[in-house]
């Protein structure tokens, strides 16, 4: 599931991610980017990230996300994986270190892929991508 979920992407939300280049939350969109995928930032206050125009929520979204990627503390993503549910993105995955059952359960509820606690950038590599 991972490996096509990971090839048939081109669009990639990422909530939560960073304005410092020294954070994961950032280091590893970048590495998204360098390989191709379309990168959309989700951040509260910034206007631009890695030279895409940020959006405060998945709602403000214009186009379709292929792949919602979330670097924010577990408590929140219950009602990110709400959004990604609305907006009829591909899939919801969740980075290393955060894990939610009832983000989990909206996810499965609703039919979208679901991944926690694996980073994207580890498994791309780990498969070869």
């Amino acid at each position: 599931m991972i490996k096509e979920m990971l090839t048939s992407a081109r669009t990639i939300a990422v909530v939560g991610l960073s304005t410092q280049p020294w954070k994961a939350a950032h280091s590893v969109p970048a590495s998204l980017k360098a390989a191709g995928y379309k990168v959309i930032p989700v951040h509260p206050t910034a206007t631009e990230i890695l030279g895409e125009k940020a959006y405060r929520s998945l709602l403000d979204i214009p186009e379709h996300i292929d792949i919602v990627d979330v670097f924010r503390p577990a408590d929140e993503t219950p009602a990110i994986a709400e959004q990604a549910v609305q907006v009829k993105a591909g899939a919801l995955w969740l980075q290393l270190g955060i894990a939610n059952d009832q983000a989990r359960a909206i996810a499965e509820a609703a039919g979208l892929p679901y991944v926690e606690d694996r980073c994207i950038a580890v498994e791309r590599s780990t498969l070869g991508l």
